[in-house]
Order: structure tokens, then sequence, then C-alpha cells
């Protein structure tokens, strides 16, 4: 049986108290880049999403679960499904860890891991998909460490500090089935 508990991590449905962290991660302009945000959210709009948390990914087509580094400690990070495909067996895959310091502690590499087994042995799906600024060294090393390869370069894909960047898309596809 797969499970999202792993060795120093746990990963957990959103939960209301949640507000201010995720309030401070949609806010934090740092991550906008990774996170494809472009405007501040309300804690009005957060509270929204979060009440709606509960949807399954089949109604949903996302799933979105805090990262923490036990059951009864906050939030450290995200990683989310999402444009879930249930006809075509796939999803993409995004990871945000909040603290430079967290990032460092290889917390990043077994939340992805362990969505990762939940996607291809609890949802089935047969591929994954990742979309990485080509500049973006740490989540590239991250992703190619579980087997995502590069498939091709979005060139002037994102319009970021008044420049165009490329992102790459990575993918993995389970082979399992």
């Amino acid at each position: 049986m797969i499970t999202l508990k792993g060795e120093n991590i746990y990963l957990r449905a959103l939960e209301p108290n949640d507000l201010e962290f995720v309030y401070a991660m949609e806010n934090d302009q740092n991550i906008w880049e990774v996170s494809n945000t472009h405007t501040p959210y309300s804690r009005f709009l957060v509270k929204q999403y979060l009440e709606n948390a509960h949807q399954d990914i089949y109604e949903a087509k996302q799933l979105r679960l805090a990262i923490c580094k036990d059951q009864d400690f906050p939030a450290i990070g995200l990683i989310d499904l999402f444009d879930f495909d249930s006809k075509n067996n796939r999803a993409g895959i995004g990871i945000v860890i909040q603290t430079v310091e967290n990032r460092k502690l290889n917390i990043g590499s077994e939340a992805l891991e362990l969505l990762i087994r939940y996607s291809f042995y609890n949802l089935g799906l047969h591929q994954l998909y990742a979309n990485i600024a080509t500049e973006n060294e740490a989540s590239t090393a991250l992703f190619t460490k579980f087997g995502f390869q590069k498939i091709g370069v979005k060139k002037d894909w994102t319009f970021v500090n008044g420049k165009y960047k490329d992102e790459v898309i990575f993918q993995l596809i389970n082979h399992s089935f």
C-alpha cells in the first residue's frame, strides 16, 4: 500500500488553518515565476480556495497537498498535481518549498517521490510532466533525479522582469502498466 508519509515528511490535504501559509506562499513574489502567478491573492480568495479544497481530483482536476515535516507540524511547502486528465491518464506536477533552509534538506526530493508513487500506483496515471524554466537548475536536477526526461523547449514562453524566458517540459512515463 502506498502512503503519503515518508521517512522525514508527510503530505496531507490542505486544512482551513493553512490559510495564512497558503496566503503567504501565493503572495511571495520570489516564487511567482515558478508558480506561474502574476497577481497577488486576497485572504478572501485563498479562504474560498481552501473551502473548495475538499473536491475530488476528478472534479477539481487538481490536487494540492501540504508538505509537512511531521503530522503535527505546519506546512513548509506545497506539491501539486494540475491539469489532471483522467481520459489520457496524465497530470502536471509542481512543487515549491517555502524557505531556502528547507530546500536544502532533501524535503523536495522526498515529497516528489511520494507524489510520483501516489500518482502512478493510486491514481493509475501513465505519465507526469513538469514545466521548468531553463535556468532553474535545482528543479531540473530534482526532476531528472526521478527519471523525468526533457522532451522539448517552449521558446520565449514566460515574460519575467521585462524579458522572455524559455521553459523546458519534462516528462515521466510509467512503464509499469
